[in-house]
């Protein structure tokens, strides 16, 4: 082995290369595809043959691409760690490395990272590029004069160009039909998904730079008698909390008990705007719902928060998580990680409950309109054992691992559903500072970002593709309490809001309610949409 050193010329090492992705690293891919019973019959075995030689020749032609003179085994090297990193998840949790994906990837922190980073990957690494990688290294690279070298790159590069229109050619009928249908399979083939997705997300991060979309200016809100007590809205943005599993949905289990004796209104079927944090965030704090997402937009683009500001109404962000996602951009945070101490801290982060500490202080700086929004780190996998306290682990066996393989689904499910107590625990404990106030007319919002799949049809975790998504990543739980002040004030109907909030609802409405609670009038307000004008005089 020492002594094998062959000599190859870039673009031979880039056909290998492809050879060996098509053939070895893409099994999730070829899994996927024989699942769909498009490979079936003789039919079957020309389209098997034609996507083999259709994805062969894409791979080996985006190689071309990138692998060039020193720096060629480098980026393989790098493509090859990619490539085993990507079908570990992929398998491991059945995600898919779409745009959405990558930039959940990109934009992660530490603390979430860490929790990914377990030791099954090593063994992935190894059994995926372990050996390709000390072959490569063993490589001697031709090297070639420029003139000569581009002839022959532009030539390869043309003989691949027209073996994947051959390909997709031959099996057309069988393949169109597969790339119709599965759409999603694409985003399976690695290392081209995860080279693609980056490069989009890239190029969309540096597009999205410009002018920003400014939004109500002409927000102003509603004269109110000059008696009136300010109007404090508490909006605590959950986290990774699935509707299946809450407990005032009917959920078998009672993960909200202190919640069901609140006098809450529960939403039991909403729709969230995506299957990501990357894409529901800024989507539910939108004006343009879900059937007008538009990431580039949104990225530059202010967001309810600012048209609230607009109004004269004080907005706080208080975050225990990764961010806002632009939503807040200007406006006043607090991130709490970044005084992570005492009680509610751990090794793993920070419990919910630290988005308290402080709270009433932060209430009583502000003497009019206030909204204030808690950010949680919620059921945020994998470690939900981590989401937890002590003295709310009530469901055992629990999951004690950051990597879910370790744990039956039993112990997943118990680990996810303390994690779910622990988010009614912090509900709770907000509607008993809220009524303690009598100087403010108040009201709790709560609503998840988007679910999770534990373990359905081998699926973890979130972030599939909307079109294949299951609806334990779709659906969430929403909650709303309202102080006796508010519900005065408003002439609010608490019967009725009950009654409509059976309705099926979606993220595309909290711009309009939360306007609506504040009496904030602006083009952008439609009546419609506000889950609390129809109870209301």
């Amino acid at each position: 082995m020492l002594a094998w050193r062959p000599t190859l010329s870039t673009e031979a090492l880039a056909l290998w290369a492809s050879l060996y992705f098509v053939l070895a690293g893409n099994v999730p891919f070829w899994r996927a595809v024989f699942a769909t019973g498009a490979l079936a019959g003789v039919s079957g075995a020309l389209a098997a043959a034609s996507l083999l030689a259709l994805v062969f020749a894409l791979q080996a032609f985006l190689f071309c691409v990138l692998l060039h003179g020193r720096m060629a085994r480098p980026v393989l090297g790098v493509l090859l760690l990619a490539g085993a990193a990507a079908n570990h998840y992929m398998t491991a949790y059945g995600v898919y490395f779409d745009t959405d994906m990558v930039r959940n990837v990109l934009h992660t922190d530490a603390f979430e990272a860490r929790e990914l980073l377990t030791w099954s990957l090593l063994p992935a690494l190894v059994a995926y590029a372990g050996l390709p990688l000390l072959l490569l290294a063993r490589v001697r690279l031709l090297r070639r004069r420029p003139a000569r070298a581009a002839v022959v790159r532009l030539g390869v590069m043309a003989a691949l160009a027209l073996l994947a229109a051959g390909s997709a050619l031959a099996g057309f009928q069988d393949l169109s039909a597969l790339m119709r249908n599965h759409r999603e399979l694409r985003h399976l083939i690695t290392p081209g998904n995860v080279v693609v997705a980056t490069a989009t997300v890239i190029h969309g991060d540096r597009a999205a730079k410009g002018p920003r979309r400014v939004l109500g200016r002409d927000a102003v809100v509603a004269a109110r008698p000059l008696h009136a007590r300010p109007r404090l809205l508490v909006l605590v943005v959950g986290e990774t909390t699935r509707a299946q599993n809450w407990g005032l949905n009917g959920y078998a289990r009672q993960t909200t008990p202190r919640l069901a004796m609140s006098n809450v209104i529960n939403f039991g079927d909403v729709t969230a705007c995506g299957t990501s944090t990357e894409v529901s965030l800024p989507c539910m704090f939108s004006p343009d719902g879900r059937a007008g997402y538009d990431k580039a937009l949104l990225d530059n683009s202010e967001s309810l928060l600012h048209v609230l500001e607009h109004a004269g109404v004080h907005v706080l962000w208080r975050d225990n998580q990764s961010g806002c996602k632009g939503v807040c951009t200007g406006l006043e945070i607090d991130t709490m990680r970044a005084t992570a101490a005492g009680a509610h801290c751990a090794s793993h982060g920070c419990y919910d409950g630290i988005l308290l500490d402080g709270l009433d202080a932060a209430i009583d700086r502000v003497p009019g309109d206030q909204v204030i929004v808690l950010h949680q780190l919620g059921n945020h996998g994998p470690a939900y054992h981590a989401r937890t306290p002590l003295h709310l682990r009530r469901f055992r066996p629990t999951c004690d691992s950051d990597d879910l393989g370790h744990c039956s689904r039993e112990q997943v499910v118990n680990s996810y559903d303390n994690a779910v107590l622990a988010t009614d625990d912090l509900l709770a404990d907000v509607i008993t500072l809220l009524a303690r106030r009598q100087d403010r007319d108040s009201a709790l919002l709560y609503v998840s970002d988007h679910g999770e799949s534990l373990g359905e049809n081998g699926l973890y975790l979130h972030g599939l593709p909307w079109a294949i998504a299951p609806e334990t990543q779709k659906k969430v739980p929403m909650v709303a309490w309202l102080s006796p002040g508010l519900v005065a004030a408003r002439h609010a109907d608490l019967s009725c809001l009950r009654a409509s909030a059976t309705a099926p609802a979606s993220h595309d409405q909290l711009f309009h309610s939360v306007l609506g609670l504040f009496g904030v009038r602006t083009s952008l307000y439609h009546s419609d949409d506000d889950l609390f004008s129809g109870c209301s005089t």
